[in-house]
């Protein structure tokens, strides 16, 4: 998930400090998505890092200096980790903004989300695939998961915690996305984020949709979002910005700040990295390939200095059409995605219709 609170307007250089810092403080949980990443277990393994080997981990976070990252507690469930309130209150006590992604699990209550606040977490997230019960349980693999998620959304609300609901756009959700957000138009939402299918981990064995349906998908959303009460965002699919901007440009508006920023817009390895279970520092939970570990070497020494985030800070080392796009620094294509199709996360990224005009005259 993005932050819900994450703020582009300060200043920050990408290819020195994340924006969001996601860390998957444990690989279990209860539910069997079709598209889970991390093909999550209902127990959790060993070689997850201990309490003090996290605690070690965050207070590393300081050395990113201000603007400090986001930090995303995700998982797996982060509510099968024992101890993620000292884990919180050993983030929110070093300056960091926190939030939590809570599986739709019996566990999720309306009390545990009131803790997690009062521990200060400022945000949460949550995902709903489906405009029915029937459709998402399907994809989530547990009855009850849709009532639960749905029942979340009221506690945030209640708790005045924003709340960003993330859903999933594969072959499978695709004509229901219409719904979707109707549906999450009455939720009292702080954002909504579409993540386009990655083939990994069980999301291997669910059919992405076409390039050009993804396109067309992405029309609709840019027609949508100025009337929807939420802020509108995809995952894996930052060819958005493109959309967004040529629009704009279409009608005369300038670039936004963001868009012209000389670090480029978050992506893969850009603006995110992940931590998983075991320490492992990737790009994204969807981009597995590791740079480092958190046990043998600082996050901020990973992310500003290792070969791999060195080439992902720079679009312009990007291969096939996304290294000659005019959009590279605005967009950069989904990494993840060019590493699933092609085994390199530097080539082109398959899911965007867009023809370069460098490309286009070669």
């Amino acid at each position: 998930m993005s932050h819900p609170h994450a703020s582009h307007a300060v200043a920050r250089d990408y290819r020195v400090t994340p924006l969001n810092v996601y860390w998957e403080v444990t690989n279990a949980c209860a539910l069997a998505c079709k598209h889970c990443r991390a093909m999550a277990v209902p127990t959790p393994p060993p070689g997850e890092l201990t309490t003090e080997e996290g605690r070690a981990f965050l207070r590393s976070l300081r050395n990113f200096g201000d603007p400090l990252p986001n930090l995303v507690f995700t998982g797996g469930d982060p509510l099968l980790r024992p101890d993620l309130h000292e884990l919180i209150d050993e983030a929110v006590g070093l300056g960091l903004s926190v939030a939590v992604t809570p599986s739709a699990t019996p566990r999720l209550t309306r009390e545990a989300m009131g803790e997690l606040a009062a521990h200060g977490v400022t945000a949460f997230g949550t995902s709903l695939d489906a405009s029915t019960a029937e459709r998402h349980d399907a994809i989530r693999g547990v009855t009850g998961c849709f009532d639960k998620t749905i029942a979340a959304a009221g506690w945030a609300a209640e708790l005045g915690v924003p709340l960003q609901v993330n859903t999933l756009v594969a072959r499978e959700t695709e004509a229901d996305l219409p719904a979707v957000a109707e549906l999450v138009k009455t939720l009292g939402i702080a954002r909504w984020s579409l993540f386009f299918l990655i083939s990994v981990g069980r999301g291997a064995g669910l059919e992405p949709v076409t390039a050009s349906e993804a396109e067309r998908i992405l029309s609709w959303l840019a027609d949508s979002a100025p009337s929807l009460p939420f802020v509108v965002s995809t995952t894996e699919a930052p060819f958005y910005r493109r959309v967004l901007l040529s629009r704009a440009r279409a009608h005369g508006a300038s670039p936004s700040a963001r868009a012209a920023a000389p670090s480029g817009a978050v992506r893969d390895g850009h603006g995110v990295v992940f931590v998983s279970s075991r320490g492992e520092v990737c790009p994204s939970g969807f981009l597995p390939t590791a740079a480092g570990n958190v046990r043998e070497r600082s996050l901020v020494d990973i992310y500003r200095s290792s070969e791999m985030f060195l080439r992902l800070h720079e679009a312009s080392s990007f291969e096939g059409r996304c290294g000659v796009c005019e959009y590279r620094g605005v967009c950069g294509g989904s990494r993840a995605r060019a590493y699933a199709a092609t085994g390199s996360a530097f080539e082109s990224d398959p899911a965007c219709v867009f023809e370069p005009r460098a490309a286009a005259a070669s």
